[in-house]
């Protein structure tokens, strides 16, 4: 009787034991995959989407980001202290004259000051001829502003569109297989959902980026052009007084 409770007693332990190392051994699992970063997940579930929609997708992604990127660097470098500008523009002009101050234009950058130059150099020629220097110019430092932005909008757009692309063919491939064998089974066209779903993901989350860049880039052209349409006006301005 005592052999048999003993054996009963190993027995117990041998399974909480082994109960127990399983229970650690999930525990293990699940800690080293919540230890993985958002990075590594992503760059797994991008391997699993596979490289024919996945790279082109990615392909969208680095000349939307290669546009964006030199378009802000660009809108920065263009922008400047047009308050301070158009002081020193006037002051010039008071002291000496139409050439004083298209020096000083030519050692400022960006166009506002560019716009500046143009408009004095047609001072001599009347306000009307300075205007329309002034409005011409302006149109083409606009066109520059704008410049690839029709790029990026277009990454933007077509980005998700390939992973829906990638989605429809995907499914299209599970019911192929279904059609084949007959039987509809989970495991079967699982893969193939699941590759199908990753590469719509990777779409929208390229569209999500570009987007942001886009509208930070659209925000800030339009502060340039609103700040060169009030000191074109200020500039016409300061050529009537100069005038008098």
């Amino acid at each position: 009787m005592k052999k048999i409770s003993f054996t009963l007693a190993t027995a117990g332990m041998f399974i909480l034991s082994t109960t127990t190392a399983s229970a650690a051994l999930l525990q293990d699992e699940a800690a080293a995959e919540a230890s993985k970063g958002f990075t590594q997940v992503l760059k797994e579930q991008f391997i699993q989407g596979g490289p024919a929609f996945m790279g082109i997708v990615l392909l969208c992604l680095i000349l939307g980001l290669a546009v964006a990127i030199e378009r802000i660097i660009y809108l920065n470098l263009a922008s400047t202290n047009s308050s301070k500008l158009r002081q020193q523009v006037e002051d010039a002009l008071a002291s000496g004259g139409v050439e004083a101050a298209k020096e000083v234009c030519r050692n400022t950058k960006g166009p506002v000051a560019s716009i500046y130059y143009q408009g004095l150099d047609r001072a001599g020629e009347g306000l009307e001829s300075a205007e329309k220097a002034v409005v011409a110019y302006g149109g083409v430092q606009m066109g520059q502003l704008e410049k690839n932005v029709s790029w990026l909008s277009l990454f933007i757009a077509i980005a998700p569109m390939l992973g829906f692309m990638g989605t429809v063919i995907g499914m299209i491939q599970a019911f192929q297989k279904i059609a084949a064998v007959g039987n509809l089974s989970a495991s079967l066209i699982a893969g193939d959902i699941q590759v199908a779903l990753l590469t719509t993901v990777f779409g929208l989350i390229t569209a999500i980026i570009l987007q942001i860049f886009y509208n930070y880039i659209i925000a800030k052209i339009d502060s340039i052009v609103n700040d060169m349409e009030d000191s074109s006006i200020a500039l016409i301005d300061m050529l009537a007084a100069h005038k008098k």
